[in-house]
C-alpha cells in the first residue's frame, strides 16, 4: 500500500537528529518505493540541508508546507495537499512539544484528516500525571480510533528490549525458570553519567520520574513480567504488556527514593529546586507467578556511569553462588549471565566468567526509529505503548507523586554516585 508520511515539526530537533536519519535509512533498503513524505513547518526553509548527506532517495519523495499550525483553515489546506486516495494510508507524525499536540489533533480531525486509513503517531510525554493523561487520551480519542494511535517509547522498539520476549520465549533452560520460585529480585535501571546538559527549560518541570522511570523503565519491567504463550503472536505484546502492569500494586511512598545531585541547583539557577535528578520505587506484583519478588525502578543523572539495563537475580543455594542475568539495553546491547569455572592449573580454584551475546561487530542494528516508522507502515503495534498501558503506570505512581508534591524533602548525592549507594 502507497504510504504518505506527515511530519509536524519537520526542522526540531527530535526530526533532524532521528528521524530524517532513519527515513534515509529505511529508503536504502528499496523496500520502501510507495512511502512519500510531506515536513511541515510555521517557517521556509532549504530541504536540501536539513536532510542527512547521502539522501538523494529521500529528497526525491520530500515535499514540504509552511502553515500555521494555530489556524483551522490551514489544514483543509494541508488535506488538499496530502490528497488522500482510497487505496494509501496516512500517517500524521507529531514531533513537537506536548502543549501543541492537543490542538493539533483537534484541528486535524476536524478537517477530517482522521479517516480509518489514517494513522497519529504521538511522542512521549504522555501526561504528566494520571489526570492529565486522562485527559490527553481522552482528547485524542474524540478524533481517533485506539487502532489509529501509534503512542512512541522509543525504548520498546530498541532490538535488545524485543530480544528480552524473543530470549523468553525461544529459549526452554529459562522458560522454566522465569517465575518466583528461582527468581529472587528484577532490578530495571537507567542510569547516565552525565547531567542534565543545559536542558533547564524541560528538566526542571520534569524530573526523573516523569522523564525515564513512568515511561521507560515501566515498559521494560512490563516485557520482563509479562505472560510468553507458548503460541507467541507479537500482535499481542501490547495486551501481555498491559495486563502485567494491572498486577502490580501502586508504589508505597515511603520505599520510594527521590534525591538530586549536589551540583543540580546552580546549574538550574533555583536554589529551592525539589526536582528530582534521581528516583527509585520498589514495586510488588500480585501475580501468582511473582508474588514475593521485589521489583526495583531506578533512573539517575550524573551517576557513575552510563547504562540501561534489566538485571534479573536468581535465588542462591549458597553465598558462594553467582545469579544474575542481565539484559543490557544500551550503550552496548547483549544478554549477560556470570558463571562459576574452574581457573586453569593444579589447583581446584574457582573463577568468575562471563558467558555473554553480542552481536558481531559487523551487524548494523536498525535504530529505534527506523523501527518505529516501519511498524507503524506495516501495522505492527506491539512496539508502541497502548493508552491502557499509560495510566496503569501512572496509577501505579501516583501515590509516589502526591507524597512528594506534598513533601520539602530530597536527598542530595555527589556526582559520579553508584546505584546502590543511593537505593540502599
Amino acid at each position: 500500500m502507497r504510504t504518505k508520511l506527515v511530519i509536524f515539526g519537520i526542522t526540531g530537533d527530535l526530526s533532524t537528529r532521528k528521524l530524517l536519519p532513519a527515513l534515509s535509512q529505511i529508503m536504502k533498503t528499496g523496500d520502501f518505493d510507495d512511502l512519500s513524505v510531506i515536513g511541515v513547518s510555521r517557517h521556509d526553509f532549504d530541504l536540501a540541508a536539513l536532510l542527512p548527506t547521502e539522501s538523494e532517495q529521500l529528497l526525491g519523495r520530500f515535499s514540504q508546507i509552511t502553515m500555521n499550525v494555530s489556524d483551522a483553515a490551514e489544514y483543509h489546506r494541508l488535506k488538499d495537499v496530502i490528497a488522500l486516495g482510497e487505496d494509501e494510508q496516512l500517517l500524521v507524525y507529531l514531533s513537537v512539544p506536548p502543549a501543541a499536540s492537543a490542538q493539533i489533533v483537534e484541528l486535524l480531525g476536524q478537517a477530517g484528516i482522521n479517516t480509518s486509513n489514517t494513522k497519529l503517531l504521538l511522542e512521549k510525554p504522555f501526561g504528566i500525571d494520571l489526570s492529565s493523561a486522562e485527559t490527553m487520551i481522552g482528547h485524542v480519542a474524540r478524533y481517533y480510533d485506539e487502532s489509529q494511535v501509534y503512542r512512541i517509547d522509543h525504548y520498546l522498539a530498541k532490538e535488545m528490549t524485543q530480544n528480552i520476549v524473543a530470549f523468553r520465549g525461544g529459549n526452554a533452560l529459562f522458560s522454566y525458570v522465569w517465575n518466583n520460585q528461582a527468581i529472587e529480585k528484577i532490578e530495571v535501571v537507567a542510569l547516565e553519567s552525565i547531567g542534565i546538559e543545559g536542558r533547564t527549560d524541560f528538566y526542571e518541570p520534569t524530573g526523573a520520574l516523569r522523564d525515564v522511570l513512568q515511561g521507560h523503565l515501566m515498559q521494560l519491567l512490563a516485557i520482563t513480567l509479562m505472560d510468553v504463550p507458548h503460541e507467541f503472536d507479537w500482535s499481542g505484546v501490547t495486551e501481555l504488556r498491559a495486563q502485567a502492569l494491572k498486577a502490580i500494586a501502586p508504589a508505597d511512598p515511603t520505599t520510594a527514593v527521590r534525591a538530586q545531585y549536589s551540583t543540580y541547583r546552580d546549574e538550574v539557577g533555583n536554589p529551592e529546586s525539589m526536582t528530582e535528578t534521581f528516583a527509585a520505587v520498589r514495586l510488588e506484583s500480585h501475580d501468582e507467578q511473582w508474588k514475593g519478588v521485589p521489583l526495583i525502578l531506578a533512573t539517575g543523572k550524573a551517576m557513575d556511569k552510563k547504562a540501561t539495563e534489566v538485571r534479573i537475580h536468581f535465588k542462591k543455594s549458597h553465598e558462594a553462588q553467582t545469579n544474575c542475568l542481565i539484559f543490557r539495553i544500551q550503550p552496548h546491547e547483549s544478554v549477560e549471565i556470570e558463571v562459576f569455572t574452574k581457573k586453569p592449573g593444579y589447583e581446584r580454584e574457582l573463577q568468575t566468567q562471563t558467558l555473554s551475546f553480542m552481536y558481531p561487530e559487523n551487524t548494523v542494528l536498525p535504530d529505534a526509529y527506523e523501527q518505529v516508522i516501519v511498524d507503524a507502515i506495516r501495522s505492527r503495534k506491539s512496539v508502541f505503548a497502548g493508552s491502557e498501558e499509560v495510566l496503569r503506570s501512572w496509577e501505579i505512581l501516583q501515590p509516589v507523586q502526591q507524597a512528594w508534591a506534598a513533601s520539602d524533602v530530597i536527598r542530595h548525592y555527589d556526582a559520579g554516585s553508584d546505584l546502590y549507594s543511593l537505593i540502599g
